[in-house]
């Protein structure tokens, strides 16, 4: 039973977050005017893409004023980001266009 109950503990916290090893790439995704993951932790001091793919039909703008970025990405298509390297802290990103549902944050640890 407790390892059931892990197993789903898991993979509820894989839907909210995703962690990056040194070097890689990292994904986000743009659906329905939401970032999927939301969460991103991030290696803190190393350099890394951001690779976000907007799978609505609507432009969306990757904003982030903490990390000095504006990046538009069109719908259907993906975009490369590449940010670092970055102090430990919560960096906090949205769509400019859906601010009110497209909200998200890079952490680095």
């Amino acid at each position: 039973m407790k390892a059931a109950l892990f197993a789903v503990a898991v993979l509820v916290g894989g839907l909210c977050q995703t962690a990056a090893a040194a070097g890689e790439d990292m994904t986000t995704t743009i659906r329905d005017h939401r970032f999927e993951p939301a969460e991103i932790v991030v290696p803190a001091g190393q350099k890394f893409k951001l690779l976000v793919t907007n799978q609505d039909a609507t432009p969306e703008e990757f904003e982030s004023r903490a990390l000095d970025i504006e990046k538009l990405i069109p719908g259907g298509a993906t975009a490369t980001i590449t940010i670092g390297p970055l102090d430990p802290g919560r960096y906090d990103f949205g769509g400019e266009f859906h601010e009110d549902s497209a909200k998200g944050a890079i952490v680095a640890k």
